[in-house]
């Protein structure tokens, strides 16, 4: 008996040994310059990024896996891609509630800007003009542009315009490994800037301005998420029936006439927002809920962006059956209320619809809540599959 239990547990290590890939090598994978190199079968090493001056004034948002939150794009190819993805940053009026506008900055011309997703593994060649000296106008339709510009135009819930304000402006990814201090860097009006990123690590990612005043660049409304898939997925997948991206923020405002509010840095510095939101409007997800049915699976992506406030997120009336905390797979948590996020955290959060009927999505930091954190997703009556 001892010997078949030794026996059985040999066969069991070998099998858990098996299971585990080993990392790609760089003669696995594809480099595509001579400064790149691999560690743990991931890519670093990618060459300086450029800066330059060009005539360009075509779609400021420019990608096919880009769209409008709570949109996340279906990844429809196998295998790891290159990405040529554009957003160029200019500043757009935009409302956070009702009767309350201000003119922020943005990248792509929402707030928060467009959705990337990817899958890990994945290269983005990165292109941002700064256009914020011109007047650019997302709400029309657009050639070549991305998905983003269609789900604008089809759901405007910030009635965006077209405003000027000159101003320097960066990217900082947090989904990217690469020297700050030459990709991050700040470029002024009329300047472009492109370099290239790796998606070597699967989760949720922030991306916002780096330039200084970070704090204000970021509270002014530029900030984003990227979702990076795991190369091998989720092990819930096969079983989701919606998807979503939620980004919560806070706003720092104070009226300056009727209807027109301006930024409050002395607020955001005393961390007291005018507003919370998610996906920067108070009435986004109650005025547009995100939709599923009795039974349903539901992942969101969900992104505190802060700039400076944490999240306690929570759906009244469901548990979260899985939370992989920062989207990776390796964090995996189960049967969970609410999941906690501070600045730049991120989860991704399966749970099943118990019932028809409204579930609320809160942060349950109830100050927040009532500032304007808080939506729904409203539940239609159970369907065979």
């Amino acid at each position: 008996m001892k010997t078949l239990s030794l026996s059985i547990i040999s066969a069991s290590l070998l099998a858990a040994m098996a299971s585990v890939s080993t990392p790609a090598t760089a003669a696995d994978m594809k480099l595509k310059h001579d400064s790149e190199y691999v560690i743990d079968g991931k890519i670093y090493g990618l060459p300086e990024a450029k800066v330059y001056r060009e005539d360009y004034n075509g779609p400021a948002v420019v990608g096919d896996y880009l769209t409008q939150v709570p949109n996340i794009a279906k990844l429809d190819y196998e295998g790891n891609k290159t990405h040529d993805v554009r957003m160029d940053v200019f500043s757009q009026k935009i409302e956070v509630a009702p009767g309350v506008s201000y003119s922020a900055w943005t990248f792509g011309g929402s707030v928060p800007g467009p959705v990337l997703h990817v899958r890990e593994g994945d290269r983005v060649i990165f292109k941002m003009k700064n256009r914020s000296d011109e007047e650019v106008t997302i709400t029309k339709p657009v050639k070549n542009g991305s998905p983003f510009f269609q789900q604008v135009q089809a759901n405007n819930y910030q009635n965006n315009q077209p405003v000027i304000n000159p101003m320097p402006h960066s990217m900082d990814f947090h989904s990217g490994t690469v020297a700050a201090e030459d990709k991050w860097r700040t470029i002024s009006p009329g300047e472009t800037i492109e370099f290239e990123w790796i998606a070597n690590y699967a989760g949720t990612y922030m991306y916002h301005c780096g330039t200084s005043s970070v704090l204000m660049h970021t509270a002014m409304g530029q900030y984003g998420a990227v979702v990076v898939s795991p190369k091998d997925g989720y092990p819930t997948d096969k079983d989701v029936d919606h998807e979503y991206v939620l980004v919560q923020s806070e706003h720092y405002l104070e009226e300056a006439a009727e209807g027109n509010y301006i930024y409050n840095h002395g607020a955001a510095l005393d961390r007291q927002p005018s507003h919370v939101t998610f996906n920067g409007h108070v009435a986004a997800l109650s005025d547009n809920p995100l939709r599923a049915n009795e039974g349903d699976r539901v992942r969101l992506h969900v992104l505190n962006a802060g700039p400076s406030g944490t999240s306690s997120f929570h759906v009244i009336g469901a548990i979260f059956d899985r939370v992989w905390y920062e989207g990776d797979p390796r964090n995996e948590w189960y049967g969970m209320q609410t999941v906690l996020l501070g600045a730049s955290n991120s989860a991704t959060i399966d749970f099943i619809v118990p019932e028809e009927g409204i579930y609320k999505l809160v942060d349950h930091e109830f100050a927040d809540a009532e500032r304007g954190a808080a939506g729904a997703l409203i539940a239609g009556p159970r369907k065979e599959k």
